[in-house]
């Protein structure tokens, strides 16, 4: 993630710890922080709802209720109202700065999207929608990456509609984030939840099948819903189909697999429920760059020998 031009032409460095550029739109915030020297237990909060992300460097959070721990680029954190952050800034200096964002969000337009949710994509389970009210730390997905690369720019920009552009970009950051959050929730809780949740069960069963043929009749077989229902509730509260869902999950048990040298890529594509060998490699270069021979010789070549 980069800051644009406008950006840096624009704001003033006035201190060398957190000097804060910042910009305000109807139903937002954006602050801009920037830390060029090393520095101990900083300070800050805000009295709306937070979304932290980090640009560029390192920073060492220390929160409430959470173990401390490294705040680095492509990572978000959401913060409740009112919610007081200490910050440590180890390795920042003049040529390499610690850059974060932080963007406000009002508690109206939050409880506008939680409310059309709740009306348009409800949970299943009867459950509800509701934002998150404890600190949330969590890997930006390529979703997320974009909106708030896009947000970056309506902020610095002068244009007569910023506003409007802005309020569809919030609301659709904010259901995303509510996805993020559920699907972190399910897929590390799952086998606590399995017997209350029918997500939570079918996420646990997905991770005890991969060898398995899955698909959307049999899923859906499990928990009692017909197939649209089932892809459509699936979608909604985890923001990924359930075909994707399952490529991801093989495709995490196949990059366990290839830390081994000994395991051959046919054998750890079939162990891991792909029943081709081309399609594996390709879902799995596009989940990490590299084919699967490349990316097992480079875990090797990484290991102490």
């Amino acid at each position: 993630m980069y800051l644009p031009d406008t950006f840096l032409q624009g704001r003033r460095l006035e201190s060398l710890v957190e000097n804060q550029t910042s910009y305000s739109l109807q139903r937002a915030e954006m602050h801009v922080f920037e830390t060029h020297q090393q520095a101990q237990r900083v300070l800050l909060q805000f009295q709306q709802p937070v979304l932290a992300s980090m640009l560029e460097g390192k920073k060492v959070m220390h929160l409430k209720d959470m173990q401390s721990f490294d705040f680095l680029p492509g990572e978000s954190l959401i913060l409740p109202a009112s919610e007081l952050m200490c910050i440590d800034f180890p390795e920042a200096d003049m040529d390499s700065p610690t850059r974060c964002l932080a963007m406000t969000i009002s508690e109206e337009k939050i409880k506008d999207t939680v409310l059309l949710l709740n009306e348009n994509m409800p949970k299943a389970d009867d459950q509800e929608w509701r934002f998150t009210d404890y600190n949330f730390h969590f890997t930006n997905d390529v979703a997320i990456h974009q909106i708030i690369q896009r947000l970056l720019f309506l902020f610095t920009e002068n244009h007569p509609s910023k506003d409007l552009f802005a309020d569809f970009m919030l609301r659709e950051l904010v259901i995303r984030i509510l996805q993020s959050e559920t699907k972190k929730i399910y897929t590390e809780e799952a086998m606590s939840l399995s017997t209350t949740n029918r997500l939570a069960y079918i996420i646990q069963y997905i991770r005890e099948n991969l060898d398995q043929q899955l698909n959307i009749q049999l899923l859906s077989n499990k928990v009692y819903m017909s197939e649209s229902n089932f892809h459509r509730v699936f979608k909604n509260e985890l923001g990924i189909s359930p075909i994707d869902f399952i490529n991801n999950e093989r495709i995490k048990l196949a990059s366990s697999m290839l830390h081994n040298p000994k395991n051959k890529i046919k054998d750890v594509y079939m162990a891991c429920g792909f029943n081709s060998l081309s399609y594996f490699i390709r879902q799995f270069k596009k989940s990490k760059q590299f084919s699967p021979k490349e990316y097992q010789q480079k875990v090797v070549d990484q290991q102490p020998a």
